[in-house]
């Protein structure tokens, strides 16, 4: 048999196999599930999946999030129940309490494990409780004040930069694409001791950036294939799976392909250049870029240092470069670009935070704790980040049958009142983090508004007595528990160092351009509903020349 010949017999045998697992589990589940309400199929073989998470999804996520009790049943492919889960309390349960039992899905895992690596989120259980270990202090609040001057450093050449398109007057700046610069900027030089952008006019030439950028938009085009990873994961050696790929008539893969094998070749010739550095010594180290307090350089140092049985591999290690380049850069640039769109939208706010700012800075930069700790600029970006979080749903299953109980009942398709809610092994399982983040029962009638001001006040006691397991402000934008979000401080504080350097400087307004959301792995703008590509245009102008 050729070896085309027996790729598409296994590939046939794998659909037969995953197809057979689903009727299985599609029985045993439905029986389970079939008495939570929630929104009806639309097709039997993509059931509400292009629905929630097509890129024009944002609306029925919406639906899902407020129409529907704390857990909402929807349908998976064919014909497959999965939930989505809202409900404090049953948040709690999935994410701490029983961790142990809902975990990332099989595709989760694998599809993380070819492109990172056995990185932080393609690990498990002691491997992952290890990586966490070495991370932890990295991404502290005490390291987060020695990246401080580095990012105020970025920032200026983004300010900078921006200031040379509209010297002469205001201008039309796709502000999405100085968003995505910045942030890869930040990630590379505070996280890698790596430099892929000068932050001058034009675009990034750095081929190692520029792969980056693409891989999210193309993961979205293989998106029903990710599904079969695991089942074929373990077939033959690397190099049989290899040929494999180079064989399988699916354009939108051998794209993929390049760009994993580009970010591996950069990140392994990054990590042992960054480790020989260390061995040379200090005098060497703070040559580089980063100046060797960089997360990896510490991270690389520290592992040296460790005992045995904390070390961690060279290969886990090269597999966390990646992982933090991913993690931080399309979800801070775009929030930053949601904030700045809604700043244009809503000038009244745009006008206080400039104050507030401008008032802060006029003695020069401000000390890591006096920026984290502005009032207005850290409700406008816990406000944002409530109402519109970059990353919308993360999915579990349970490794076993189990219960989630709800915090407020919810009536039952039968009209029966169900204060739990009976959870069959390999149920998929979706985080609604918008649900949770704007249910108006707990945030109030305006839970839908952006409103800055709520962060200014006592929050509700419906919301502070009944809490969130977000890591983060009572919301679940950065999720929770042994798996939550590692970065949210590198993130908090781009975010603000970003926009205190902007608003201070610029004015922000719409143009005639229609800006519309996407919905991927991570939301992002373009011009209209057809366009495809990450766009924003704003009008800016230099605050001095208004």
């Amino acid at each position: 048999m050729s070896a085309v010949g027996f790729l598409l017999l296994g590939f046939l045998v794998t659909v037969v196999a995953w197809v057979s697992r689903r009727i299985v589990r599609l029985r045993r589940i439905a029986s389970a599930l079939d008495n939570i309400p929630g929104p009806a199929s639309s097709s039997f073989l993509q059931g509400n999946m292009a629905d929630y998470f097509g890129r024009q999804g944002w609306k029925f996520t919406e639906h899902v999030a407020q129409d529907y009790g704390g857990i909402v049943k929807m349908h998976a492919l064919c014909g497959e129940r999965m939930l989505c889960v809202q409900d404090p309390k049953a948040l709690y349960t999935v994410l701490i309490k029983e961790a142990s039992v809902f975990e990332e899905s099989d595709a989760f895992l694998s599809t993380n494990q070819n492109i990172y690596g056995p990185g932080l989120l393609a690990s498990m259980g002691e491997q992952h409780r290890k990586q966490r270990k070495m991370l932890n202090p990295v991404f502290s609040a005490a390291h987060m004040r020695h990246l401080l001057p580095t990012f105020y450093r970025i920032t200026g050449k983004l300010r900078d930069a921006i200031s040379s398109q509209v010297w002469e007057g205001p201008q039309e700046v796709d502000m999405m694409s100085w968003m995505g610069r910045i942030a890869l900027e930040c990630i590379g030089q505070g996280g890698l001791g790596y430099s892929f952008d000068p932050l001058v006019g034009g675009k990034m030439t750095d081929e190692y950036g520029n792969a980056l950028k693409r891989l999210f938009p193309t993961l979205q085009e293989v998106n029903l294939w990710r599904e079969l990873l695991p089942y074929v994961d373990w077939i033959g050696t690397p190099s049989f799976r290899r040929m494999a790929l180079d064989l399988f008539p699916v354009e939108a893969i051998h794209k993929l392909k390049g760009i994993i094998d580009l970010m591996s070749m950069k990140s392994t010739a990054l990590f042992h250049a960054k480790r020989g550095a260390l061995k040379i010594g200090d005098e060497f180290v703070v040559r580089q870029v980063g100046e060797g307090k960089d997360i990896m350089s510490i991270l690389i140092k520290a592992n040296m240092m460790a005992d045995d049985a904390d070390k961690l591999p060279d290969d886990q290690l090269i597999a966390q470069m990646s992982t933090f380049l991913l993690a931080a850069t399309d979800t801070t640039s775009n929030a930053l670009a949601r904030i700045l769109h809604n700043l244009a939208q809503y000038p009244e706010v745009q006008g206080k935070l400039r104050a507030e700012v401008t008032d802060a800075f006029k003695e020069g930069d401000l000390p890591y704790d006096k920026l984290i700790q502005l009032p207005y600029l850290d409700a406008v970006c816990r406000e944002t980040l409530r109402l519109y979080p970059p990353v919308t749903f993360s999915t579990r299953v349970p490794r076993e049958d189990s219960v989630l109980p709800l915090s407020k009942p919810m009536i039952g398709v039968d009209g029966s009142v169900m204060s739990e809610v009976p959870v069959p092994e390999g149920t998929l399982i979706v985080l609604g983090v918008l649900g949770a983040n704007t249910n108006k029962a707990r945030w109030g009638a305006d839970a839908l508004e952006w409103k800055p001001e709520r962060w200014l006040s006592p929050l509700p006691s419906t919301l502070t007595e009944a809490a969130t397991p977000g890591v983060f402000s009572h919301i679940m934008t950065f999720l929770g528990g042994k798996r939550a979000c590692i970065g949210f401080k590198f993130s908090e504080l781009e975010m603000k160092v970003v926009l205190s350097t902007l608003i201070s400087t610029f004015t922000f307004e719409l143009t005639d351009k229609e800006i519309s959301w996407n919905q991927s792995p991570v939301h992002y703008p373009s011009v209209g509903t057809d366009a495809t590509e990450p766009c924003m245009p704003l009008k800016v102008g230099l605050v001095n020349r208004v």
